[in-house]
């Protein structure tokens, strides 16, 4: 496959910048999902990355929009099971991620890799996870980075295109989706009554296409993620679905507010019997 050809994210995976990204994103969605409880965990998108294998929900799904798995995979992973082996999580779902098929609270934890950039409407799929989620209920997003050396050079190559000097070799991420910068998510959440719980920033290799170079720039993963941190190619976000208990604010009507009790007034005494003792009788 040549390097004009990738066009798409499961291809572009297969590349050793995708690989590298595959690498990083599944050993901290490991460490992230693995102490998040509950019964119902679902991943939407990216079949290539096991986002729920840490995590030990009794029911995970995988819901993907392409086309159902074909025999040759439904038959692999039947053979991982009865061996006895770690079958990857199952597909069990397909459909379009602004219309889940889940009940509102329903789900415990949903992760969204790189998702969002692909969805139809950014803004309409999230409000469909946060109605499926169960309060309390987490929800975990990963994206490309537009303010970090990845997406410069993919904003360069897409400049080049529309100005007719370039071509698909000048695009370093694939073709489809659209960045959704880290600030801009947490703005998205805040307004769908989330709580940013937590949140990092990873992969600070520069752009290079060969194993060769990734290996050498290996040194600025660990300085990157020291000295400059928001600049990672990659980033998550961890957030949170709060729901405020409800409140009355108002006036108490005078019919309904508790009238106090008041004691009867003392009765005058009559001056009569105090005339009649001091009178004299003759």
């Amino acid at each position: 496959m040549t390097e004009g050809a990738i066009i798409q994210l499961p291809q572009w995976l297969k590349t050793p910048a995708g690989e590298y990204l595959l690498a990083w994103e599944q050993r901290h969605l490991d460490q992230a999902v693995a102490d998040v409880f509950g019964f119902h965990a679902l991943q939407l998108g990216l079949p290539e990355l096991e986002a729920l294998a840490a995590n030990r929900m009794p029911h995970r799904w995988l819901a993907v929009e392409s086309p159902p798995l074909g025999a040759e995979a439904r038959a692999e992973a039947a053979a991982a099971e009865i061996a006895g082996a770690p079958a990857r999580t199952a597909v069990a779902l397909h459909c379009h991620f602004d219309a889940l098929p889940f009940a509102t609270a329903s789900l415990d934890l949903v992760v969204l890799p790189h998702s969002l950039e692909l969805a139809r409407d950014p803004h309409l799929t999230l409000r469909e996870v946060e109605r499926v989620l169960v309060p309390e209920g987490r929800v975990l997003i990963l994206g490309f980075n537009p303010a970090s050396l990845w997406g410069l050079r993919q904003r360069l190559g897409r400049m080049r295109r529309r100005l007719g000097l370039g071509t698909e070799r000048d695009l370093f991420l694939p073709r489809a989706g659209e960045f959704i910068g880290y600030r801009r998510l947490r703005d998205w959440l805040r307004l769908l009554s989330f709580e940013v719980e937590s949140g990092r920033f990873g992969c600070y290799i520069p752009p290079v296409t060969s194993a060769k170079w990734l290996a050498r720039f290996g040194w600025t993963e660990k300085a990157g993620d020291r000295w400059w941190p928001p600049f990672g190619a990659l980033y998550y976000i961890v957030a949170v679905k709060r729901v405020r208990g409800m409140r009355l604010i108002g006036l108490v009507r005078d019919e309904v507010r508790p009238k106090a009790v008041t004691a009867p007034a003392p009765v005058a005494a009559t001056q009569r019997r105090a005339e009649l003792e001091t009178s004299d009788p003759n």
